[in-house]
């Protein structure tokens, strides 16, 4: 990444989300321009149908799958945050990660790390009896990488139950002074300027930083970078992100 050899950086997306038919993404053109894919595991969204598809096609291409975790609460997209008990919340990391390999080993590949989704993320930044659940769950599984946003407690958690922690920045969405995402109930965060989300990236891959909302640069060494699938006009800002990656001699490769 921004070492002394030739610069890398992961690209992820949140993929496998779609329900019922109802896609939420174009997974197979995400995945073809993607390095990781965080496939759903149908508690926030997903049916087994839909995410064997996303997972024969990660296989296909080649790309790594890691469970995209998350609260059962599809009615919300996983997007709320949940009092759940920490033994029912470990139990249900450990199903979900399960089940995903599962389809993912039926289709040639396997379940490579783990990556909470929405709410669960954002709370395991600061929850620790939720991220002690989380890593237990995980742990539980194997010794499965975790990706999680930098300063998040539940770093601490998984670096003493020996698994190996990726620090993730976001493309497409600003960031608090204090490290933190700025909520998606307030208007400034989401980026939607393709040269801001380009600029964004190259900055995370050559110098391990990202820039916040009042101007403060936070160090991240982030060893992904999360598009969005999701959100309107994704795949061409995709697009976008890896022609620049490319042209700046910058290679999009898995951190594992």
């Amino acid at each position: 990444m921004h070492d002394n050899g030739p610069a890398t950086i992961d690209l992820n997306a949140d993929l496998g989300e779609t329900t019922g038919g109802i896609a939420v993404a174009d997974d197979p053109a995400m995945i073809a321009m993607v390095s990781s894919a965080n496939v759903a595991t149908g508690f926030h969204a997903g049916d087994p149908h839909d995410i064997a598809a996303t997972v024969r096609a990660a296989a296909e291409r080649g790309v790594t799958v890691g469970a995209h975790i998350g609260y059962r609460d599809p009615g919300n997209f996983g997007r709320t945050a949940l009092d759940v008990d920490p033994v029912q919340l470990a139990d249900e990391t450990l199903y979900q990660i399960g089940a995903l390999d599962a389809l993912a080993r039926a289709h040639g590949t396997k379940v490579s790390y783990v990556k909470p989704h929405g709410a669960l993320y954002n709370t395991i930044v600061h929850d620790r009896s939720q991220a002690r659940a989380v890593v237990d769950g995980v742990r539980s599984f194997g010794d499965l990488p975790l990706m999680l946003l930098p300063g998040s407690v539940a770093i601490d958690f998984a670096e003493r139950k020996g698994l190996r922690v990726v620090r993730e920045a976001f493309a497409d969405r600003n960031y608090m002074p204090d490290g933190t995402l700025v909520p998606r109930s307030r208007p400034a965060a989401v980026i939607t300027d393709p040269d801001a989300v380009t600029a964004r990236v190259l900055q995370v891959a050559t110098t391990g930083a990202v820039t916040a909302v009042d101007g403060t640069v936070l160090r991240v060494d982030a060893e992904s970078v999360c598009v969005h699938g999701d959100s309107p006009g994704s795949v061409e800002l995709s697009r976008a992100i890896v022609g620049r990656l490319h042209a700046d001699s910058i290679d999009i490769r898995s951190f594992l």
